[in-house]
């Protein structure tokens, strides 16, 4: 808390939007937020800074500033953006002016046009290796049948492809993730063409991680041929598709959780959102309708 520093929230802001920033993120930091939280909050600070165009925070200007975003964003992206402010004042000690986030129903399925499928997913990857982006169909391969994030694409090192898991640790929280004996032996082969002695299999040429942004453009390039709607096509719908493969055989959404690096269940929930095609198959199979026209 910096309220005794600064004295109030005026003299906060004759020191300059800069070293409040400065000083919030090195918090953020400390308290070991991953870097990708990090560059989000700051974002979406600048956006409430911006918005004031010089005026001091209040409690009335954050409430005009939220109005102002549910006009353009959707009521998740709102409270995210809500929540990196209100983080900021609770910081800086004022959590009298800090707004409620809006409410949100939460959905029991997710949109048709958003839900990949695991067809169209071995359409991805067969439209890579058409394309010889060999590196790109063992990606598509190895975060789908994993269930790991993008970012998380580094712990994947020739080590854990020879026995079989790989440790990893995002946000300061380990877990091992097992690798199916296919893609172990998938990880070897692409390593000894590709004379990767060890380390991280994906990686550029001068042995760095891959950038995610570099593969959500590599896979948006797959689209047309593999005749997936580019709406569908992100490094995180092949998590979901692993999520609803593996709770649909098993049902148990707390061992999902731990699987996804999840630390609530309703997180993981949303990763198990069907379209409702199945639902609507299973009412009709419940032939609870009597009458026959």
């Amino acid at each position: 808390m910096v309220m005794m520093e600064y004295g109030n929230m005026q003299g906060m802001f004759r020191l300059g939007q800069a070293r409040l920033l400065r000083d919030y993120e090195n918090y953020l930091m400390e308290e070991e937020r991953s870097r990708n939280t990090i560059t989000k909050y700051m974002h979406d600070l600048k956006s409430y800074f911006v918005f004031l165009q010089g005026e001091a925070v209040t409690k009335e200007s954050l409430v005009c500033w939220k109005e102002k975003l549910t006009q353009g964003y959707l009521p998740a992206s709102v409270n995210s953006m809500l929540a990196a402010v209100n983080g900021f004042l609770e910081w800086a000690g004022y959590p009298q002016y800090r707004v409620k986030p809006l409410k949100i129903q939460r959905e029991i399925f997710t949109k048709p046009e958003k839900e990949l499928s695991k067809e169209e997913y071995i359409r991805l990857v067969k439209a890579a290796e058409e394309k010889q982006n060999c590196r790109l169909a063992l990606i598509l391969q190895t975060i789908c049948a994993t269930g790991i994030r993008v970012s998380e694409l580094k712990f994947i090192t020739l080590e854990s492809a020879r026995t079989g898991r790989a440790v990893v640790d995002c946000k300061g929280k380990k877990r091992t993730v097992f690798l199916p004996g296919a893609l172990s032996r998938a990880l070897q082969k692409y390593c000894r063409e590709h004379d990767i002695k060890d380390g991280v299999v994906f990686c550029t040429k001068n042995r760095k991680p891959l950038d995610r942004s570099n593969i959500w453009r590599d896979m948006k390039r797959l689209c047309c041929s593999a005749g997936v709607e580019p709406e569908k096509v992100f490094p995180n719908n092949l998590r979901h598709l692993f999520a609803r493969t593996y709770y649909r055989m098993e049902k148990d959404l707390s061992r999902l959780a731990d699987l996804l690096g999840h630390s609530s269940v309703t997180t993981t929930r949303i990763y198990t959102m069907e379209s409702g095609v199945e639902h609507a198959k299973q009412v009709d199979r419940m032939g609870l309708v009597v009458l026959r026209i």
